[in-house]
């Protein structure tokens, strides 16, 4: 994907048709969702509190390249809690990898269809694998991207359309960082 005239290649027009898709989606599923406006926000602190909610509570989505081997190289959507670190030896053992590393800013947007910030927890790229942290599906809602929020697969409520998203648990159950600890490559 990449176009003119938005951040690492990827166009407006682009980013505005990912998010009518993942709307479309959304209704044609019959998910229960909500749109809140507000200014553009990266941050997931700061965004969390202008939405009013717990920032565990929010989806943050992390791009990571995994070597798998010498010579290939698998790309995962690794979401975890809004105030978790992603534990990128997690997604390694996960993935059976060599190497891990966070994917390239260009590379990442690329492959998420949005600009850094505003990546979707869902992916429509067939090279972009989706890994969630079992955790989110724990939230009473779950806010992602700059202006969605709505809940995730949780029991009694149906399933969000998510091309590729399955709750995996590594080695320790899952991707976050326990308490404290950080991980050696984050």
């Amino acid at each position: 994907m990449s176009g003119e005239g938005g951040a690492g290649g990827v166009a407006a027009a682009e980013r505005a048709d990912l998010y009518e898709r993942l709307v479309a989606d959304l209704d044609a599923a019959g998910a229960r969702y909500r749109l809140i406006d507000h200014p553009p926000e990266g941050r997931t602190e700061v965004v969390s509190e202008m939405r009013g909610h717990d920032v565990a509570h929010a989806a943050k989505c992390l791009v990571v390249m995994v070597k798998v081997g010498k010579k290939k190289s698998r790309y995962v959507l690794a979401v975890v809690p809004g105030d978790a670190r992603l534990d990128l030896q997690a997604v390694k053992a996960l993935l059976d990898g060599t190497y891990v590393a966070f994917a390239g800013r260009d590379r990442a947007e690329e492959l998420a269809g949005s600009v850094s910030g505003t990546v979707l927890p869902f992916s429509y790229h067939p090279r972009l694998e989706v890994i969630a942290d079992p955790a989110l599906l724990q939230a009473p809602e779950l806010y992602f991207k700059r202006r969605a929020a709505g809940p995730l697969d949780r029991p009694g409520h149906g399933r969000l359309p998510a091309p590729g998203l399955a709750a995996h648990r590594p080695h320790h159950g899952c991707l976050r960082c326990p308490p404290g600890e950080t991980s050696p490559d984050s």
